[in-house]
């Protein structure tokens, strides 16, 4: 029997926490370890209770957020931490990912894309909400080449003019199916391509490749 993805759920509204927890409840490939109100959580928990994924309100009013999301990250750097809010400010997001949330879910989301963030992150993946992406990824250029300036940013890497062209089209903000079709070839051919360029960039998300992108223009 294969490995339960083991999620612990801070959520201040009751209502909301107990509603994810019931609903997580159904899925044969999850268990949740704990509920923490916002005052309850402390971050030595994570180890004790042997959590995988931590489910974060970025609305919480007696903690801040994102320094929670550093402290988790300091000391459990193995835990993967999802955000969840209503309607996330972009530069909250931009916060957040620096910070290492691996994803973000949206309170009003349905239950199969709840849950498919879930197991994407538990497998490493990087999650964003799909609404959000053009104008997340026009804020991550902008912060990158302000913020790190374009020389620090450019980096000596050889890539193909396949992988040029794909790097050019994730920093519009494409997604891989958009550009599989603008390309015509696989959507599969389009993962092993991005996967090659995250190998050859060192870098870790998609976000990061809009920035490089960016950088060498």
């Amino acid at each position: 029997m294969a490995k339960k993805i083991k999620l612990i759920i801070i959520e201040d509204n009751r209502l909301l926490r107990e509603g994810i927890n019931a609903m997580l409840k159904k899925e044969t490939d999850m268990t949740v370890v704990a509920l923490f109100s916002d005052g309850d959580f402390v971050v030595d928990k994570v180890d004790e209770l042997k959590a995988d994924i931590v489910l974060l309100d970025l609305g919480l009013p007696n903690h801040d957020s994102l320094e929670l999301v550093q402290a988790l990250k300091k000391d459990h750097q193995r835990v993967q931490v999802i955000a969840m809010d209503l309607v996330p400010i972009q530069e909250d997001v931009m916060q957040f990912v620096e910070a290492g949330v691996s994803g973000f879910i949206l309170k009003d989301a349905t239950v199969p894309e709840f849950t498919k963030t879930i197991r994407a992150v538990a497998t490493g993946e990087k999650v964003l909400p799909a609404n959000m992406m053009g104008s997340l990824f026009s804020q991550i250029v902008d912060y990158g080449v302000k913020e790190l300036g374009p020389t620090k940013l450019s980096q000596s890497v050889r890539m193909t003019s396949r992988e040029r062209e794909i790097v050019s089209l994730i920093a519009e903000g494409l997604a891989n199916k958009e550009i599989a079709n603008k390309l015509n070839i696989s959507i599969y051919t389009v993962k092993s391509h991005v996967h090659n360029i995250l190998e050859k960039m060192a870098l870790n998300t998609r976000v990061q490749i809009a920035i490089h992108s960016q950088s060498r223009k």
